[in-house]
């Protein structure tokens, strides 16, 4: 089967030219005169390549660019131009286009340039279809999430069907349940597996430094800006982007991140021209953004920007059916190589006693700590934590006033017991609560409660 290439260019000179010599080479060549011309035709032809002048009446090739990667990110797109300059070059690289090309070039350098393209695509269809029968043969996709409960299953097919796209992803649920697990999960199934995964925490930096990391800044635009640098954002390109704890963002960066989705493109920190931006986001968060709305501390224009697809992942506390299964994997992992400790009987039932605040990573370090104390013997009761040994008695809500308790009041309670539970060690009660230490200091700051 020959090659398409779809050639756009508002001059019908260029476009006769280029047609009598790529068909003269082997290629299906089809014609559009702009943009919006050539949109229809890669909905209707499906080229392997797109050849565009830059500079048309209507919308230019950056624009058509832009377009043609909506709707296939895998067709390759030269663009074409008379009057060439380092920005505009940088600019559709930075857009994905596969090659800048200067008018005017040979016919030879144009058609290898063609061929090579086109050899790229195939090659990424092949490496492709070769992962997914290397994954069917392993009997899986990817590496699937441990769990059987059904809730739990039900939100990993949910995953396995919206991953293919590029919709924007919600993920909700406790601390420690596992939310970058998914989002991760999500990446390895999407079309993007190829780009980066890029993460960042945005409860874990203050407002000034996490504006940098996410957006970049330049050189001078503050103290210790001694140079460019692109934001998380921009070296996310054409892979997935995690914002975890997004319920953490300050109302001004909030303003900023939204502008950034709905443009599709950033302004660094001192800049004033924007740079196009090419990811796929997935937010996370443990709290209720929606009564957060309601009191005013996050935007529902960014929460419904966000909430395209939204995953709610269940507490440990109502997957008890899994602790068989995660304690099994956690010490295999640990054991590498040699053979994983078995768990007695009495220590299982602890297991499945416990309510597991922390949830699933408070069973992994729970379950790290007897690993190092009892080697590759067997894991009893008495290598356990004394938390899950001894469980305290649940917190009880002390201010609790007439009415139903606010949310700040159940989680004020909650995060105190956890810290009485932990005899004040705030380190332990950070790790228990699966939130970041820093949160919790701020936390504990905003109580009253000395530091």
């Amino acid at each position: 089967m020959k090659p398409r290439i779809l050639v756009v260019d508002d001059e019908a000179s260029i476009l006769n030219t280029l047609q009598i010599l790529l068909k003269g080479e082997g290629f299906e060549v089809h014609t559009a005169a702009t943009a919006s011309a050539a949109l229809g035709l890669v909905d209707e032809v499906s080229p392997d390549l797109v050849l565009s002048d830059i500079r048309m009446p209507g919308k230019s090739g950056l624009e058509l660019l832009e377009d043609v990667r909506g709707r296939d990110r895998e067709i390759p797109v030269i663009l074409m131009t008379a009057q060439a300059s380092l920005q505009s070059a940088v600019q559709a690289v930075n857009q994905g286009a596969y090659y800048y090309l200067q008018k005017p070039f040979s016919n030879d350098e144009l058609v290898a340039l063609c061929r090579r393209a086109v050899e790229t695509r195939e090659l990424k269809r092949e490496n492709r279809a070769l992962k997914k029968e290397i994954q069917r043969r392993d009997g899986r996709s990817a590496d699937r999430p441990i769990g059987k409960n059904r809730a739990f299953v039900e939100v990993l097919k949910l995953a396995e069907t919206v991953a293919p796209t590029d919709s924007t992803v919600l993920i909700t649920g406790e601390s420690g349940t596992g939310k970058e697990i998914v989002a991760r999960y999500l990446h390895a199934l999407s079309e993007r597996v190829d780009g980066p995964f890029v993460s960042i925490n945005c409860a874990a930096l203050p407002e000034n430094l996490l504006e940098s990391e996410l957006f970049g800044h330049v050189k001078g635009s503050f103290t210790g800006a001694v140079r460019d640098k692109d934001g998380l954002l921009v070296a996310a390109r054409g892979g997935s982007f995690f914002l975890d704890e997004i319920g953490e963002m300050s109302p001004q960066l909030q303003v900023k991140l939204l502008r950034a989705l709905q443009e599709r493109e950033v302004v660094p920190v001192g800049a004033t021209v924007p740079v196009e931006i090419d990811v796929r986001i997935i937010a996370a968060t443990n709290r209720d953004l929606e009564q957060e709305i309601r009191a005013g501390g996050f935007r529902s224009d960014l929460y419904y920007r966000l909430n395209v697809i939204s995953m709610h992942l269940p507490a440990l506390r109502d997957r008890k059916d899994d602790i068989p299964l995660l304690t099994r994997h956690f010490l295999a992992a640990m054991a590498g190589a040699e053979d994983p400790p078995e768990v007695s009987e009495r220590g299982l039932e602890l297991l499945a006693a416990y309510d597991w605040p922390g949830n699933v990573r408070e069973l992994e370090n729970a379950l790290e700590r007897s690993f190092v104390l009892t080697g590759n013997g067997v894991i009893d009761a008495d290598s356990l934590p004394d938390r899950i040994q001894h469980p305290p008695a649940a917190p009880i809500v002390a201010d609790k006033p007439a009415a139903n308790p606010t949310l700040d009041v159940i989680e004020r309670a909650y995060i105190l017991w956890v810290l009485d539970a932990e005899e004040g060690n705030k380190a332990r009660a950070a790790e228990v609560l699966g939130i970041d230490p820093s949160t919790l200091y701020r936390k504990l700051n905003r109580y009253g409660v000395e530091n």
